[in-house]
């Protein structure tokens, strides 16, 4: 097909939630598994990353004693999660506008590295 868009060694298999691959084909996890990146399996955020889930588990068990005010905490660390990785994303972008700026050629390699971890991010916010 002339109209295929290009795949990439390493890319995930587009998916539905019934694992059916885009196009109406049905992947088996195993196939699913072979394609997916290592990156996939690792944590958008570092350190931060165990603080919000201690968090987290502290909202769901005050559920039971104050349903509305676990469901506004929720929201909030929710809010905060996403600014923390929307922060993140962002100062790794800026860093590498930074040598584009400063005219310094930034290494393919970096680049590859930066693309995968969009990437992996990119199908984890579609899988979810």
């Amino acid at each position: 097909m002339a109209d295929a868009p290009p795949e990439y060694p390493r890319e995930a298999a587009a998916t539905d939630r019934e694992g059916r691959e885009e196009g109406g084909g049905r992947a088996s996890a195993g196939e699913r598994r072979a394609v997916e990146p290592a990156e996939e399996n690792e944590p958008l955020l570092g350190e931060e990353q165990e603080e919000f889930r201690a968090r987290w588990q502290k909202i769901q068990g005050e559920f039971v004693d104050d349903p509305k005010n676990a469901v506004n905490a929720a929201d909030q660390l929710v809010a905060e999660t996403m600014q923390a990785l929307a922060t993140t994303f962002s100062e790794h972008k800026r860093g590498l506008e930074g040598q584009w700026h400063r005219g310094e050629e930034v290494a393919t390699e970096d680049l590859r590295l930066a693309l995968q971890q969009y990437r992996s991010f990119f199908n984890r916010l579609l899988s979810t």
